[in-house]
């Protein structure tokens, strides 16, 4: 006999997660399954992995493939009170009855021309009568007079208990009434989010040298600071109005990711300094193939970050592609894909160039690990 206790809940990336709950949305919208007979999911992971951000890309997905305007609903249940969930409680016309004030969260557009998303994250670290508040909507869709539209989809996300953050055990019997889902940190997730979301280069290329400094998955550790996918955006942000030099901020840095990675990552980011003229990469100028491995990753962050803003440049994408030829097999690859993960449009437009087909034909074996 199979044992069951010793199967776990289906462990995915963003991309991953997002691909699937997608198809599964979409679907129902496009045969009208009313989103009420499917089971309200938990997202479970470490801080800071994307689960927010997850749920954004579900929602573009959703609207892409639906053509209806999807929102999303928020709610930080951490600084909420179970009165902020229920209503406040006020006197009936005749004051005869206690009825109770319809809270914020539950004013949603209910045409049919609106997908809507209710977002209950930190669903784990919250007071234990704001989590049964909480599991309510969850579960059944309302709470006290009030009930959510039926074009609402309700997602919850919290931090599991090993993960050393604020987090209560959900009881069994309401764990198994949702359907459960870990977000696993995946370097190439992570990497098709932060090109297409334009995280500094130096992130970007850093973080391909170094796999292992997304995210640090130690909860012994007492750390106030450590490195996360969230972390890393956080500093892509300071980069971008400091003038790009991490140096300069490297106070701020160590803030967000810890002193030591922060240490490694100003050291590495020096690499950026024995680069060509990535303008010259682009013109045809620049021919050379760096020997370095960091000096290479450094290179093809450069060049998707050119790319990213040069879109229109169709001879010097012609020409890059012409010298991702002469790259080594695996920096190739990783240069197209950053090139095909920039946005859906630039794909199909990369597909239109004469080189970048012979590319396909030549190494675009390597795309699938092959």
């Amino acid at each position: 006999m199979k044992d069951f206790g010793k199967i776990n809940i289906p462990i995915l990336s963003v991309d991953k997660t997002v691909e699937a709950l997608s198809s599964i949305y979409i679907s129902a919208v496009i045969s009208d399954t009313p989103f009420k007979s499917l089971p309200s999911i938990m997202l479970w992971g470490a801080p800071g992995i994307g689960k927010s951000q997850l749920v954004r890309a579900l929602a573009e997905e959703i609207q892409g493939g639906t053509g209806k305007r999807c929102v999303v609903t928020d709610v930080r249940l951490l600084l909420f009170n179970p009165i902020d969930l229920r209503g406040i409680p006020t006197a009936s016309a005749d004051k005869t009855l206690a009825v109770w004030l319809k809270p914020k969260i539950f004013q949603m557009d209910e045409s049919d021309e609106v997908v809507n998303i209710l977002f209950l994250d930190e669903i784990s670290a919250a007071p234990q009568s704001v989590q049964a508040a909480a599991y309510q909507i969850t579960l059944d869709r309302i709470i006290g007079e009030h009930s959510l539209p039926d074009n609402c989809i309700v997602i919850a996300a919290g931090n599991r208990v090993t993960d050393k953050s604020v987090a209560y055990k959900m009881p069994r019997a309401l764990a198994n009434r949702l359907c459960h889902i870990e977000i696993e940190a995946n370097f190439d997730s992570w990497l098709r989010w932060a090109v297409s979301h334009e995280i500094s280069p130096k992130i970007v290329g850093f973080l391909s040298f170094r796999h292992d400094m997304l995210l640090e998955n130690d909860a012994s550790s007492d750390n106030q600071a450590f490195p996360t996918p969230r972390s890393w955006e956080m500093v892509s942000n300071l980069l971008k109005v400091s003038g790009d030099d991490p140096s300069a901020i490297y106070p701020l840095i160590s803030g967000c990711v810890g002193g030591g990675v922060a240490t490694e990552f100003c050291s590495w980011c020096r690499v950026f300094s024995r680069l060509p003229k990535i303008e010259d990469v682009f013109t045809g100028r620049y021919t050379e193939i760096p020997s370095e491995t960091d000096v290479l990753y450094a290179l093809i962050s450069s060049m998707t970050s050119y790319v990213r803003e040069h879109q229109n440049d169709i001879r010097g994408i012609e020409l890059s592609i012409q010298y991702a030829m002469r790259l080594p097999a695996d920096f190739s690859v990783v240069l197209l894909k950053n090139y095909m993960a920039i946005n859906e449009d630039f794909k199909r437009y990369l597909m239109t160039i004469p080189s970048f087909t012979r590319w396909l034909s030549s190494k675009g074996r390597y795309l699938n690990g092959n």
